[in-house]
């Protein structure tokens, strides 16, 4: 049994790792600025308690990240986290695929936490994932009670449910240090247009939808499928089945 601390575990992803990690046995921390929420109370964005979230574990998970502000506190949550893990013997992030690709400003912040850990000298695995289907929804949900619905519906994504890349983490935190694992994708490549005739097909809306024609070189890197991985369709639930169970919006 060791002692992983696990941060953004109350996330649509973190609480699956914290989940399959305890049931494997593991003395699993949470960090958390909510008290109740996890183990530990602790703040990324200053540091104030990661230190003593940290002290004493084996290895640490980093799934925290700020997407309403476009990733810009995850830098300095990464820089406060790795300035208490100089002793960790693990330490996994999990990123997203082709963020060297796309320049997206959420993508840009996270390539830069990828380069602190790699230069940090703390060992650790980098694991980038593809789109989640809960952020999928999440546009979707978005959209789906206007009159006319505007979408990129030529943009790719390789849609994969979160507890399949949590397995993934979980296995990986588990085994030694690998500095980059291969890229984790979900099980097929849909147009925007065919997640949303999916989403249609259980929700009947959004009723109508118009192609937004996005200009730029972020729009042409969607669609040109930079955030996909063909060759590593390892996720198991498909697009379709998320969406014939999906409630709410659970990623933000």
């Amino acid at each position: 049994m060791s002692s992983i601390l696990v941060t953004g575990g109350t996330g649509a992803l973190g609480r699956h790792i914290v989940s399959l990690l305890r049931e494997e046995g593991h003395d699993v921390r949470v960090l958390s600025r909510r008290p109740g929420a996890g183990t530990h109370i602790g703040d990324l964005r200053t540091g104030e308690g990661v230190a003593e979230a940290v002290a004493g574990v084996d290895a640490v998970v980093h799934a925290a990240s700020d997407f309403r502000k476009f990733g810009g506190p995850d830098i300095e949550q990464t820089r406060n986290l790795l300035a208490a893990a100089t002793g960790v013997g693990h330490l996994l992030y999990v990123s997203i695929v082709g963020i060297d690709r796309i320049p997206f400003r959420y993508y840009r912040n996270k390539l830069t936490c990828e380069q602190l850990i790699t230069e940090s000298g703390v060992p650790h695995t980098i694991l980038r994932a593809t789109q989640f289907h809960e952020l999928i929804a999440a546009m979707l949900q978005g959209v789906e009670r206007l009159p006319i619905a505007p979408l990129p519906l030529d943009f790719r994504f390789q849609p994969v449910a979160a507890v399949d890349v949590a397995a993934r983490a979980a296995e990986l935190i588990q085994g030694p240090p690998l500095g980059r694992a291969p890229d984790f994708g979900g099980p097929e490549v849909l147009t925007m247009a065919e997640l949303a005739d999916a989403w249609r097909a259980v929700r009947s809306r959004p009723r109508r939808i118009v192609r937004l024609p996005l200009p730029g070189r972020v729009a042409r890197a969607f669609r040109a499928g930079y955030n996909t991985c063909p060759d590593h369709t390892d996720g198991v639930q498909r697009w379709a089945q998320y969406a014939a169970t999906a409630e709410g919006n659970a990623y933000f």
